[in-house]
């Protein structure tokens, strides 16, 4: 005999429009402080390059050794595989949220014997002071969301998946721009290395002829000590660059997931050409910078939170079932005459508990002001950053035009003071002043190149590297795909 539970069409028709309420603000983003220009707008590179493939940002410095460095953090950089894992585990989180919308099903099996007296007995006969029990039940529960507390817990939890993305993608800008940064400073010091050298052969030239005059009698023992001790100390300079260069030679193997062992970067020359990518309006930062989306998200998460929050005024709601089977014996076990059946509903209403939903309440709001203050303080952030690095292009790119000059100058300055000191009108400290003068200046000359190319690569990441809030992964998507396993 089939029994059937019915509900009438009213009372099913309220069900449903009960368990549509959700309870708590809907989300909408907060305004943010957005300027309609940036403080340097009247400032554009000579000929800016913004022809880079999106995503490949480094490609503007056309850079081959730098290409295939950057294109390893992706797969081998340890920082970006622990939030990559990260985001796996919040999209599970989601997929656990997303099971509160379906009812719980529970298979049980039971047997007992029990029997009187003091004797036990195990065996399959039958006596008047023993019996056995089996049973084979089937249960079922549902916890109706009547007022969206596992919608909003399944919302808050997507938007912290999202902001997880979010936070993968700034990790994976960081990274590339901070190895950008240590491949320019190792080029700096291949450079210096070089300049360095150049010295020491231009520095003994000025020894040998220093040598030559003290022979001829007309130069002091005097002025070969000095030039040999500069020839001997710009030679331990310049062996001391390698100290750096091998710090840097470590760190960028470390961000590609070598042992420094493994990796071995050949000296070269150093880039010369400062491209810069134009910076685009503001507002399009709100939607370029994967660490304002990831702020964004987690407003929108700490705005479902006071939703849950508020759903514990109101009385939860959940059905129950349960159909199986009882005998004395498994060979009667499944006969219909055997059968139990039973169904239910239970509400339970929170009639005290000492202020705590009220401050579960409060505490998600203040969870979410302060979610919208630190939003905020992002995007702040952000247009600081890319006014500072559009200041620092400009500024350094006159100090650059300057410094060049200054070496030239340099230049002719150690010339005429050589001449002069053959001519035996100078000392020879007019000599060694003067080729110290002109070494620092093209060091210095070389430490500005430096600044302007990590300058260049801090506004690439400030302005978020080609990322664009579109590349973040759906609400439908994160719902949708199945949580990856962790690779081992």
């Amino acid at each position: 005999m089939k029994r059937t539970l019915a509900f009438s069409a009213p009372a099913l028709s309220a069900l449903v429009l009960l368990a549509a309420c959700t309870v708590g603000p809907d989300y909408k983003r907060p305004p943010a402080p957005v300027p309609a220009a940036y403080k340097e707008d009247g400032w554009k590179p000579a000929e800016p390059q913004d022809t880079a493939r999106r995503g490949d940002w480094w490609s503007i410095y056309q850079d081959p050794v730098l290409d295939g460095l950057e294109k390893q953090v992706d797969i081998s950089n340890q920082n970006l595989k622990a939030a990559a894992a990260a985001y796996e585990q919040a999209r599970a989180v989601v997929a656990e949220g997303q099971s509160g919308f379906f009812p719980t099903f529970t298979l049980t099996g039971a047997g007992t014997r029990s029997g009187q007296g003091s004797n036990l007995s195990f065996s399959s006969s039958r006596s008047s002071s023993s019996n056995s029990t089996v049973q084979l039940t089937g249960d079922a529960s549902w916890d109706i969301d009547l007022w969206g507390r596992i919608r909003r817990t399944v919302e808050s939890d997507v938007a912290n998946a999202q902001a997880n993305a979010a936070d993968l993608a700034n990790a994976r800008l960081s990274a590339q721009a901070q190895l950008a940064t240590l491949y320019f400073e190792l080029r700096s010091a291949d450079q210096q290395r070089r300049l360095l050298d150049e010295a020491v052969v231009a520095f003994t030239r000025s020894l040998d002829i220093t040598r030559n005059q003290y022979a001829a009698g007309v130069a002091a023992q005097t002025d070969v000590v000095t030039a040999q001790t500069q020839v001997e100390q710009t030679r331990a300079q310049a062996i001391a660059v390698g100290v750096q260069r091998a710090q840097d030679e470590h760190a960028i193997a470390a961000l590609i997931g070598k042992p420094p062992a493994e990796l071995s970067i050949a000296p070269a020359a150093m880039p010369s050409a400062v491209p810069v990518p134009p910076a685009e309006l503001p507002s399009a930062l709100l939607e370029r910078r994967p660490d304002i989306a990831a702020a964004e998200r987690l407003m929108a998460a700490a705005n479902a939170q006071i939703g849950i929050a508020v759903a514990g005024y109101y009385p939860d709601l959940t059905l129950s079932g349960s159909y199986g089977f009882e005998s004395t014996g498994l060979a009667n076990l499944l006969r219909a005459a055997n059968s139990l059946w039973s169904v239910g509903a239970t509400a339970t209403e929170t009639v005290f508990n000492g202020g705590l939903t009220a401050a579960q309440v409060a505490a998600a709001k203040a969870s979410y002001a302060q979610s919208v203050a630190n939003y905020r303080e992002t995007v702040l952030t952000g247009f600081q950053q890319v006014e500072d690095e559009l200041a620092a292009l400009r500024i350094l790119a006159q100090q650059q035009v300057v410094q060049d000059n200054t070496v030239k100058l340099a230049f002719q300055a150690e010339q005429l003071t050589l001449n002069q000191y053959l001519q035996g009108t100078q000392p020879y400290t007019a000599v060694v002043t003067a080729q110290t003068t002109r070494l620092t200046n093209q060091e210095t000359a070389l430490s500005v190149l430096q600044s302007r190319l990590t300058a260049s690569v801090s506004l690439i990441e400030a302005l978020g590297g080609g990322w664009r809030a579109s590349d973040l992964p759906s609400a439908e998507q994160v719902k949708s795909d199945p949580p990856a396993e962790a690779s081992r």
